[in-house]
């Protein structure tokens, strides 16, 4: 006897009591663990049923729980008036069954639905979470989180998929794909930004910073400690922090542009970051406890900010490409200092998908990436300087000096 015979039944028990022991624990909905237990008993019966007698059983079945789970719910509102009446329950109660269904077909692979159970439980639980998180949202956010939905699903899927331009390498839908993931990381970091708000402190000042922007969060930072010299020193962290998280948003994109590479040209700038975030940890035990309001940054998924990082994007594509074929690797590194000076985006994926599509040595990439981190590095100095004065700028020198003294020494010095 096939062992699915057992395990497939076993799987669909396991699901129903699952969400069965969230609903009886909430105590929410005429559904509880035993019911969702059998729930998903009788999809799968049904589906079973369904395979011999056609898919009207399945129909029929499905229909007859609803009505059933329908009038439960009326007659516990009539009960208990106050609690109103909601669908949660009914809803994950037809997705129960439906998974039970879908099971009973040995043909059908196991893991979507497994997937679809483990979703389902955790909507269920986490609902106070997602319910504050809503209602922390001002129209702002909402408006940044709209803008974030047409830039990914209404411009993205109709931009063509094809090479063409100056050295065959501009390709519309890849370009604004990397829009998509930049905007997206951004509004991450945004989004959390605008939760926590008044309980943002040094470090999530920082750490929040450098996911939406380090540069923009350098100068806000530096007007702070400017502003108020007591804080100079959690104005410095800010500044520091935020400029590791940037490493680590360099090191995401990397990966997810060209992740079959990323054992090779990950190492030499993942110890540039042990070395940076070890020199951050040490002035953070130096901070100030005070708590940090920084003004709150810009909404990066606005559609203007998006065009113009995608323009950029090619620019420096192109710009890495041209120089690549005209002056070889001295070319690209003078490109690197030029683009890391003002963005790390672009050059870090423009770099990374010319080594993804192997028109750029990896161990030229990586290096590549790294310079532009560095002359990242002497921007936000310079940014430090002219905007928060010699008070901040003597604090974070220590720090990025010996940063940038080790990115010299992996250039030099790290294997080929």
């Amino acid at each position: 006897m096939n062992s699915e015979t057992y395990l497939r039944p076993g799987l669909v028990l396991a699901i129903g009591l699952l969400i069965g022991l969230q609903r009886e624990r909430v105590k929410e909905g005429p559904a509880g663990i035993r019911t969702f237990a059998l729930i998903a008993l009788a999809g799968y019966v049904i589906g079973l049923l369904g395979i011999d007698h056609g898919g009207w059983v399945v129909v029929a079945g499905i229909l007859f729980l609803a009505a059933i789970l329908s009038v439960g719910n009326v007659l516990d509102s009539r009960r208990t008036p106050e609690k109103g009446i909601g669908a949660t329950t009914e809803i994950a109660a037809l997705l129960v069954i439906g998974i039970g269904a879908y099971l009973s077909d040995f043909e059908n692979d196991s893991a979507p639905a497994v997937i679809f159970a483990g979703v389902t439980a955790l909507l269920l639980y986490y609902k106070a979470p997602m319910h504050q998180f809503v209602r922390g949202l001002g129209s702002d956010d909402v408006r940044a989180m709209m803008q974030f939905v047409l830039i990914t699903l209404v411009v993205l899927p109709v931009l063509p998929n094809n090479t063409f331009g100056p050295y065959d390498v501009i390709n519309p839908f890849k370009a604004w794909l990397m829009v998509v993931l930049i905007v997206g990381i951004g509004l991450a970091g945004y989004l959390t930004y605008r939760v926590v708000d008044s309980r943002v402190g040094t470090f999530l000042s920082g750490l929040l910073g450098g996911i939406v922007s380090s540069t923009a969060t350098t100068a806000s930072a530096s007007r702070f400690g400017r502003n108020d010299s007591s804080h100079a020193t959690a104005a410095a962290l800010i500044v520091t922090i935020a400029s590791v998280v940037s490493v680590i948003r360099v090191l995401v994109e990397m990966a997810l542009v060209n992740g079959k590479d990323i054992l090779t040209t990950a190492p030499p700038i993942v110890a540039f970051l042990v070395v940076f975030g070890l020199l951050t940890f040490i002035l953070y035990r130096k901070r100030s406890d005070e708590v940090v309001h920084l003004d709150p940054p810009a909404n990066p998924a606005g559609m203007r900010s998006a065009i113009i990082f995608g323009l950029l994007y090619i620019v420096v594509l192109i710009g890495v490409a041209a120089t690549k074929e005209h002056f070889g690797s001295s070319g690209l590194y003078a490109v690197a200092i030029v683009s890391g000076l003002t963005d790390m985006d672009a050059i870090t994926l423009s770099t990374a998908e010319l080594m993804n599509k192997g028109s750029l040595d990896l161990m030229t990439g990586w290096r590549v990436i790294l310079i532009a981190a560095l002359a990242n590095l002497v921007f936000k100095a310079g940014i430090v300087a002219f905007v928060g004065g010699k008070t901040i700028l003597l604090r974070i020198v220590p720090v990025f000096g010996l940063a940038f003294a080790t990115g010299l020494a992996i250039l030099f010095f790290w294997p080929v």
